[in-house]
């Protein structure tokens, strides 16, 4: 209590009442370290003035990009919970409930079909928001599930990667998720179906070093970082300074590993093309995308 507080008289303090003003009005750029009205990212794909691509989850992912935000959602098989019984500081399953409470998903993985430009494809939406995107059973099993629903339906697939390596919660059941999704992607190519993969920041660890450098064509959103282990781990190791801009979307696509770095404002645009020349459509793909639907 300070002398000013003692001077007041009771109840004049009651009459100025503090505004409760929500802290999320603004953001600040990690690109240019400009403040944005958080009002305004819908508007803008959730892409800063500086160009800075913000991570977004599933909900975000499929209204940007099928025609209209209108798509049908399949759900991820269930798996076994906590196999491992796996307690470090806290119990895995308290961080899944953490997680789920987080994202309102039940896990990293979501499926939706819909059109794109007329187009109709299967969406995988790997979401970073949900343990790190990590690759556990659940992802593997929301993987092959969307493999799966790509072939009876005849369907592309497409899949948003976005993941800090294995989960290391379920120990080995988590890597042996990387032949099975590899499996997947076979039996998309035996069906002669096309397999798109778009690299979102980041992608990183046992996704990348299997589904997510399978795909017939490797797209990437602009300064997504990919690699297998982190740039700190790689300087430790080899005792050397790595290149300017080492692991980001644009070297990769130098170096051609990436086929193409694209915005997020064009990506609706681009796939549809790839889609309509892998599938041979007809279907005649405006110049300019029409502007995606922001969710409510």
């Amino acid at each position: 209590m300070n002398w000013l507080t003692k001077l007041t008289p009771p109840g004049v303090k009651s009459i100025f009442t503090k505004r409760d003003t929500p802290d999320n009005l603004w953001m600040k750029c990690p690109k240019s370290g400009e403040m944005i009205f958080t009002a305004d990212l819908p508007g803008l794909l959730h892409v800063t003035p500086a160009g800075h691509h913000m991570r977004i989850g599933p909900e975000l992912r499929f209204a940007y990009t099928f025609d209209d935000g209108a798509y049908e959602t399949f759900p991820t098989p269930g798996v076994a919970t906590d196999p491992l019984k796996f307690k470090d500081d806290q119990k895995y399953t308290d961080r899944l409930k953490k997680a789920r409470a987080k994202t309102g998903n039940d896990d990293a993985m979501s499926i939706g079909v819909g059109r794109i430009h007329g187009v109709e494809a299967t969406v995988l939406v790997q979401n970073f928001a949900f343990m790190g995107g990590s690759l556990g059973m659940a992802a593997g099993e929301g993987f092959v599930a969307a493999a799966e629903v790509a072939v009876q339906k005849g369907l592309p697939l497409i899949a948003f990667t976005a993941a800090g390596g294995a989960r290391m919660q379920e120990g080995a059941l988590s890597l042996m998720q990387m032949p099975r999704t590899t499996i997947a992607v076979q039996r998309l190519r035996e069906a002669g179906l096309p397999y798109i993969v778009v690299l979102c920041d980041p992608t990183t660890g046992g996704v990348t070093a299997s589904y997510a450098m399978l795909g017939d064509v490797h797209l990437a959103e602009p300064g997504a970082m990919i690699g297998f282990a982190g740039p700190r781990v790689i300087e430790e190791t080899i005792r050397e300074k790595l290149p300017e801009g080492f692991q980001r979307a644009e070297y990769l696509e130098e170096k051609g590993m990436v086929d193409k770095v694209v915005p997020r404002a064009d990506l609706r645009e681009t796939l549809a093309r790839l889609l309509s020349v892998l599938m041979q459509t007809d279907h005649a793909i405006p110049d300019t995308p029409a502007p995606a639907p922001v969710p409510a």
